[in-house]
């Protein structure tokens, strides 16, 4: 059977790997194609060893921007109760909805914190009352707040 080269990608490539992956590929395949298109590079110790310091501080940045969401959620929730207010028609019933742009700008007015209206997950919201909505900071954490509807 024919030697297999370890190659180091630089870019994704379909079916192979992703960027920073060290794969096997049959050595003509990594001088003919992936290194001549700067696909990928042979991997020497200096550059598996570059590969490891750059994993270590991908790890380490994401354990950071995990944090951050942690302390976000924490914030949110010693606040917890944010208060919009509506018009009121009859049955107690409000005007329109509640959106998640209002949420966004209660939350920062009250906590000060910026969050994106995609990550914001509102039940229908048509009466006064007090409803959960749940927040997305992060794949891993979402934070739970009380809205409060309350008439003008």
């Amino acid at each position: 059977m024919a030697k297999r080269l370890q190659v180091v990608l630089n870019k994704d490539v379909t079916k192979l790997g992703k960027r920073g992956d060290v794969v096997d590929v049959a050595p003509g395949y990594a001088r003919n194609y992936l290194v001549p298109q700067g696909l990928g590079i042979f991997a020497t110790t200096g550059v598996l060893r570059q590969v490891e310091q750059r994993r270590v501080k991908e790890a380490e940045r994401l354990a950071a921007i995990l944090e951050e969401a942690k302390s976000r959620k924490t914030a949110l929730q010693t606040i917890n109760n944010f208060i919009v207010r509506k018009q009121l028609g009859e049955d107690q019933a409000i005007f329109g909805t509640v959106t998640t742009q209002e949420v966004v700008d209660i939350i920062k007015a009250n906590a000060g914190l910026d969050i994106e209206r995609q990550a914001i997950e509102l039940p229908e919201i048509k009466k006064i009352g007090t409803y959960k909505a749940q927040i997305k900071l992060h794949p891993e954490v979402t934070a739970e707040v009380a809205i409060e509807v309350a008439p003008l």
